[in-house]
Parts: C-alpha cells; sequence; structure tokens
C-alpha cells in the first residue's frame, strides 16, 4: 500500500526489453535508503518489486499486463518518474490509501494557469470516471490529488506549488497519457452493494441488514 505522497522524482536509467515485458532501471536517492530486493516501489503510481539494486539505482521487472494498462511503456531512458516506497503502519497517512495497482490511463486535455496553482483537465474512459467524484480522491501518476469537477467526459484538479515541485505533474502537456488508480472505498463500495446492479441504492434497511 502506498498514500499518494511522492517521496523522490527518479529518473529511468535504462530500459531491457523481453517478450512483451521489460526491465526498468531506475536511477534514485532517497527511495533507496532502506531498500532491499523485495521491497515494493510504486512508480508512476504503478506498485513494482526491487529485483535489483545498483550504485544509486535499482531494477524492477515490468510484465506485459502492465504495460498495457499504464504509461510504463512509453517510458524512454532520462524520462522522470514519481517514486514512493510503501507505506509503514507507524507513518503519517498524508494523502490517501494507494494499492499501486492503475486501473487505467487518462489524457490531459486542458491545463491552465490559475494564480500559483495549475489546472489539469484529465479525459478518461467511463469504466474510471464511474468511480470518481467531487471532491474525492484519485491518483494521477502516483500524485494523491483532490478532483475539483467531474464530468461523463473529464475530470479536473489543481495543482499546488510543493506537488508541483516535488512531482512530475507540472511537466504534463496537453496530449500526455497518465496513469489513474481510483478509490479503493468506491470499489469495494460498488461491490459489496452489488456490482452497480442495485437500482434501489443504499437505504437504512439495507445497512442495517448488513450490519451497519
Amino acid at each position: 500500500m502506498f498514500t499518494g505522497i511522492v517521496e523522490e522524482v527518479g529518473r529511468i536509467k535504462a530500459i531491457r526489453r523481453g517478450n512483451g515485458g521489460a526491465v526498468l532501471e531506475i536511477e534514485a536517492v532517497k527511495v533507496l535508503e532502506g531498500t532491499r530486493v523485495g521491497d515494493s516501489i510504486a512508480t508512476n503510481g504503478v506498485c513494482l518489486t526491487v529485483t535489483g539494486m545498483g550504485a544509486g539505482s535499482f531494477d524492477a521487472d515490468v510484465m506485459p499486463e502492465t504495460l498495457r494498462r499504464s504509461n510504463l511503456g512509453d517510458l524512454r531512458p532520462g524520462d522522470r518518474v514519481n517514486l514512493e516506497r510503501a507505506l509503514r503502519l507507524d507513518s503519517r497517512l498524508g494523502g490517501h490509501l494507494v494499492a499501486g495497482h492503475v486501473d487505467g490511463t487518462g489524457l490531459v486535455s486542458d491545463r491552465r494557469q490559475e494564480d500559483n496553482a495549475v489546472w489539469f483537465t484529465v479525459a478518461a474512459a467511463p469504466e474510471i470516471l464511474r468511480y470518481v467524484i467531487e471532491k474525492g480522491s484519485i491518483a494521477v501518476d502516483g500524485v494523491s490529488l483532490t478532483v475539483a469537477y467531474v464530468d461523463e467526459a473529464v475530470f479536473k484538479v489543481s495543482v499546488i506549488p510543493h506537488t508541483q515541485e516535488e512531482t512530475t505533474l507540472l511537466g504534463k502537456r496537453v496530449g500526455a497519457v497518465v496513469n489513474l488508480e481510483n478509490d479503493l472505498i468506491a470499489k469495494y463500495v460498488e461491490k459489496f452493494t452489488g456490482g452497480g446492479e442495485r437500482k434501489q441504492g443504499l437505504s437504512l434497511e439495507f445497512l442495517q441488514a448488513n450490519g451497519f
């Protein structure tokens, strides 16, 4: 589990491609502290397992399914990526619970400056937008953000100066592909209430019957 609070921006040192998958070699400093082979590091929001460590870098295997469902397949040597080590139970939860299991990708369709903040409009598929709510949370390239607006085609987020400085988001231009992970709570609630097929919705009687 992660929090969506990026610890460091790393850089892709090398990419070794195989039969559909790839091995990423990522330059980093902070996230290597205390890290061992087998640990998890979220890379642009994707939970990757550390398979090797060198002087100032780590290796991670990326399977074909991950390349298809995320923007990791578009990376090139020199690209910058958001990095976060797995959550420790004795740490503050500054963002929201993020699994590192990307639901899909979105497309930056607009960006504009408003005083010291930058607004991003992200177009996404209906199967992602169904879980997005105004003032709810969403992870964009592994960054925990608050949704300021959502409709049937797009959602909008406002990125503050600190987040601009500590992540790769400021470098995202119109047309950029970003990884998206919906809030876990929304998906579990839908599953618990019948996979979205319950027409009557939640009621006091339903909650009481299920132990609430």
